[in-house]
């Protein structure tokens, strides 16, 4: 079996060690592997998809890397006329009998797009926001929470020793996790998130909390906002920012965290500083538990393969790889477990 593997929208740590163990699992059956550059502006590039083959030299080492070797792209098949008939007809001249995409919810839906035309082609998921529906875990989020705790732990001291109020905007436009499980860990006196509305009474309460704080001597907060947080108040909309081939808002254009941050210093009266993490919750190398979650699943997507499992994404539940129908994936996000909200307020 010729199988070819790639890596669609945003960049996380993980992606390396799922491709590593495609290759190691497919070499291991005496399958071809070809990967497949910059997701899927490079299997549907007309008369000549951007490939590469990989082997177990090609991908030796890159558990400890950070990124995809394979590039990536935001690039939306559905959306583009002929599109999934140009990645078809390229998988036909490249000779591939299946296909393994791995990305979030977008090149998820992608994928399912391929798989109801009858191509072979099953999925693992990946995103930092860890918002794929389907499954527990997606590749990339533990990094992510691991360096939202670091950078909270180092403003922290800062934060102290200026008496300041921090605002750090963290990634999750539709779901909070990574504010929640970096907030929580990095002890965070506040953590806002999409999924609990930030109303105007909620914007008084944390004011008069902070105007507390500074009283009874606590002359440092730290509060965590996700990207995708709406304010109640001028400042962060967007209406008027530019969108991605999904139809995705820009949020790095909105800037949510600068926006609060503005309104708390008026509101409050008190220094406040922003401090926006961006893609430094995206590089470096992945932790133990992303390479490991990365090499389960590398292994599993191609032993569905084998098995003529197809239009399947793997996914984890309660500890066990399971598969679950691509069909059922695309246009769902997974929203934070609403037993993490409550816990906010006893750490403040």
């Amino acid at each position: 079996m010729k199988i070819g593997v790639l890596t669609g929208g945003g960049d996380c740590p993980g992606l390396n060690p799922a491709i590593r163990a495609v290759v190691h699992r497919a070499t291991a059956g005496s399958h071809e592997v070809v990967g497949i550059l910059d997701g899927w502006k490079g299997l549907a590039t007309v008369g000549a998809p951007l490939t590469r083959p990989l082997d177990r030299a090609a991908v030796h080492g890159i558990q400890a890397q950070g990124g995809t070797m394979l590039g990536s792209s935001r690039t939306n098949l559905l959306k583009r006329e002929g599109g999934l008939d140009a990645a078809e007809a390229n998988m036909r001249a490249l000779g591939l009998n299946a296909l393994i995409a791995i990305g979030g919810d977008d090149t998820l839906s992608v994928a399912a797009g391929l798989a109801k035309r009858g191509a072979a082609v099953n999925a693992i998921p990946k995103t930092m926001d860890n918002d794929v529906w389907g499954t527990e875990g997606c590749l990339g989020f533990d990094t992510a929470a691991n360096i939202v705790t670091e950078a909270l732990d180092r403003i922290a001291t800062t934060t102290a020793s200026h008496h300041r109020v921090a605002v750090v905007e963290v990634m999750g436009r539709d779901a909070g996790w990574v504010a929640a499980w970096g907030g929580l860990a990095g002890g965070a006196h506040a953590i806002l998130i999409p999924e609990v509305e930030f109303t105007a009474a909620a914007l008084d309460e944390l004011v008069a909390k902070l105007k507390a704080r500074r009283a009874i001597g606590d002359g440092s907060s730290i509060i965590v906002v996700s990207e995708g947080v709406k304010l109640p108040a001028a400042g962060a909309t967007t209406t008027s920012v530019p969108l991605d081939e999904f139809g995705h808002p820009r949020l790095d254009k909105v800037a949510v965290g600068d926006a609060l941050a503005t309104i708390l210093e008026e509101r409050s009266g008190l220094e406040v500083r922003c401090t926006r993490l961006g893609h430094l919750q995206r590089g470096g190398a992945p932790t133990a538990a992303d390479r490991v979650l990365g090499t389960r699943y590398g292994v599993a997507a191609v032993e569905a393969l084998e098995a003529g499992r197809l239009g399947v994404m793997v996914a984890l539940k309660g500890g066990a790889i399971v598969e679950v129908p691509l069909t059922e994936v695309g246009g769902k996000n997974r929203s934070i477990d609403l037993s993490y909200p409550p816990l906010f307020p006893h750490f403040d």
